[in-house]
This record gives C-alpha cells, structure tokens and sequence, in this order.
C-alpha cells in the first residue's frame, strides 16, 4: 500500500483470484466428463477441495470490503452517502440475478421457467449487502462497540445452527422466496448460511479498521488469521465431538458430521494470512483491475458458460463431454476471453452508458412524436368503437 493510501491492495488481489478460481471452478466442473472424476485421483481432489474455496473467500471479502468502505464515512447512519450507494448496489445486484437466469425465448412465449426463481451468488451478496446496511444503520444509534458484536453473532448463529435449519422445507412461504433459504428447488446458494460469510468479513472489517494505524497490524492480523485458520480446519470437528461428549446436546455431533462451515472459514482465514503475507508485491495494476471488475467478469462468464437470455451457451452444448486435458485449456482460455471482455467493457463503459441513454431518450423522443401524430387518429378510432359497442349492447335512445 503506498504510504497515506487508504486502499488494500491484498483486498483487490483477493477478489481477482476469487473471481479467476470461480470461473475455472464453473468451466471444468460444468463440463468435465464425469467418468474422470475420479475421487481417488489426488489431482482432483485437490482442485476440488480448492474449487470449494472460492465461494467462502468471495463472499467474505465481499462483506469486508463494503463495510470497510461504509464505515470510513464521518456521517453516521442514513447521512452516510455510503448507505445509499450500498442499497443501490444491493439491489442492483438482485436485479442482475435475476435477469441473468431470464430466458428471452420463454419470455416471449408468455411463459417465464421456474429456474428464473432460482438464487445464486448475486442474489445473496445483493440480500447480504442490504442486511450489512440494516444492521448498521440500527445500530448507529448505540455504541460503536456493538457492530462487530451483531456480525460475529449473526455469523456464529448461523453456523451453529446449520444442521437444524436446513432441514426445513420453508414451504409455508412462496417458491420464489423459500429459495433463498433451501436449496430443495434447485437453488445453487441460499442466505442462509452464506450471510454468515459476509457478516465474519463484516467483522473482520471492523477490527481491521479499528486497528488499521497500528504499526504492528499486519504482524498481528498474519498470525492471528494463521493461527485461527489452522485451529479451524484441523481441530473445529474435534472441538465439536468433545463439546458433544461432554453435555450430550446433539446439535454438536451433527455439526460435526458435516463441518463444512467452520473449516472453510478456516481456510478463508489462511487465504487472508497467506495474501496479507505478500501485501508489497501485489500492486500489479492489471490484476487489480481485475479485482474491481467482479461483477463485469461474473456477467460475461455466466452468458457465456450458461448461455443467459438465449439459452445458447457452452454449458448447453459441451456438458460434461470432454476430456481433463481440453478441459484445463479450455478453462484457461475462458478465464481469459472473459477477463479481456471486461476489462474492455470497463474501458468504454462511459460510452457504452451514453450510447444507452441516448438510445432511450431517442425512443422516447420518437414515441412521443408519434403519440402525437397518432393523436387524432386514436381519438376518432376510440369515438367509433364506443359507438359500435353503444349500438351493439342496445344502449342508444
């Protein structure tokens, strides 16, 4: 970080290597041949385990980067302009999602398939943005002290209670809004747990902000996000079985038989140590662009690979058809046809939103003229349909 500079630069990197590790993920993942999956292959297992990486580490850094930037703001509360940017943003992203899984060829046939309804990464970051705003505008109004303590609470909640929760159907609630907490219907993420990880980077935030002049505080936060990430991945189930053993309260065992959660905070956690580590060298200018350009990248990945609006895309024909050496090309390949569509977009995107605002104004313009032209027209044809109905219900004198 350059000296006086507020912006983390090991933040940005984060981002651009989730992003890259998503698109790889969903590239072999969606189209490698099944027969090569192979769980005793040491090879795929380590992507594997890697691949389930990716989605903890985004929606962590996610939460730690808006609230790092909503609570530099002087103003507390609604006055902070970042209150309303977030909430912009928030909803925009749940726009996104939900135009993303949009079929034009349904939609044009009067039908809208129920995967439109689906929930994704979007949706969730977009809610759990929203829920980060509500929780800290609620509690502007008490002491400072109490923010960090609502986001570590929310997070551990969430993750202590997993196993009972997600054995509930939420079919007391529409379909379109029980996706958001069950993945019965098809739902890739769901709120529930995943604002847990948006909340820990909340967290994380905050302590990083309030000890962000500290001279020791990368020293401080390596060995503490080291420390608290291995304690997580290799001893949180032992911890948990012990707990069980010692009051007998089931909930503990059945975190313990699946202790996805914790371990993967865990590794977030190394994530953070290891990036934080080589903090000097990563300033790399493309690379953080990169890192500032998610949203962008995740939008061309997801018409691409899944062919969004159209329904033509590499997912529709090239589904787990080919082979581990095409498939580690091809995703290579992917990451970079969308990185450069992005960062291209990013170039021009000034110009693009002009030229799309001067499309609509022209519309409007035009549309305009023409209700106007047409105006006496549509008064005369409407005199003559209410004369023809008059007469036809027998209503005239």
């Amino acid at each position: 970080m350059k000296p006086g500079s507020t912006r983390l630069f090991f933040i940005d990197t984060m981002r651009a290597w989730a992003i890259l590790m998503m698109l790889q993920g969903h590239f072999i993942d969606g189209l490698l041949d099944p027969i090569f999956r192979d769980v005793e292959n040491s090879v795929f297992l380590v992507w594997r385990y890697f691949r389930g990486i990716t989605a903890p580490v985004f929606f962590t850094v996610s939460g730690f980067i808006f609230t790092y930037l909503l609570v530099r703001s002087k103003e507390k509360g609604f006055d902070n302009p970042r209150v309303k940017k977030g909430i912009q943003r928030g909803l925009q992203l749940l726009l996104i999602g939900y135009l993303l899984r949009l079929n034009l060829f349904g939609l044009f046939s009067g039908e809208i398939y129920d995967s439109f309804y689906l929930v994704d990464v979007l949706h969730c970051i977009g809610l759990s943005i929203l829920t980060i705003i509500s929780i800290y505008v609620l509690a502007s109004k008490y002491k400072s002290s109490l923010l960090p303590v609502i986001f570590l609470s929310i997070t551990l909640l969430l993750f202590l209670f997993e196993p009972l929760y997600k054995q509930w159907s939420f079919d007391f609630l529409p379909t379109s809004l029980a996706n958001y907490f069950t993945k019965a219907n098809g739902s890739v993420f769901t709120i529930i747990p995943w604002l847990g990880y948006a909340t820990i980077g909340a967290f994380f935030s905050l302590l990083f902000t309030k000890y962000q002049a500290h001279k020791n505080l990368y020293k401080y936060a390596i060995g503490i996000s080291l420390l608290g990430g291995i304690c997580l991945v290799f001893f949180s189930s032992d911890f948990f079985i012990a707990t069980y053993e010692a009051t007998g309260i089931e909930m503990f065992r059945m975190i313990e038989q699946n202790n996805y959660l914790f371990i993967r905070l865990g590794d977030v956690l190394l994530v953070f140590s290891m990036f934080m580590v080589f903090r000097k060298f990563l300033t790399n200018n493309i690379i953080l662009k990169i890192g500032s350009n998610t949203l962008s990248i995740y939008v061309i990945h997801f018409i691409v690979l899944y062919g969004s609006f159209t329904g033509l895309g590499l997912y529709g024909f090239l589904h787990h058809q080919l082979n581990p050496m095409t498939v580690v090309f091809g995703a290579l390949a992917f990451m970079i046809l969308c990185t450069f569509l992005a960062l291209q977009y990013d170039k021009k995107e000034e110009s693009i939103k002009g030229a799309i605002r001067f499309g609509f104004r022209y519309l409007r313009i035009r549309g305009h003229l023409i209700l106007k032209t047409l105006n006496p027209v549509l008064k005369a044809l409407g005199f003559r349909i209410k004369m023809i109905l008059v007469r036809l219900f027998a209503l005239s004198k």
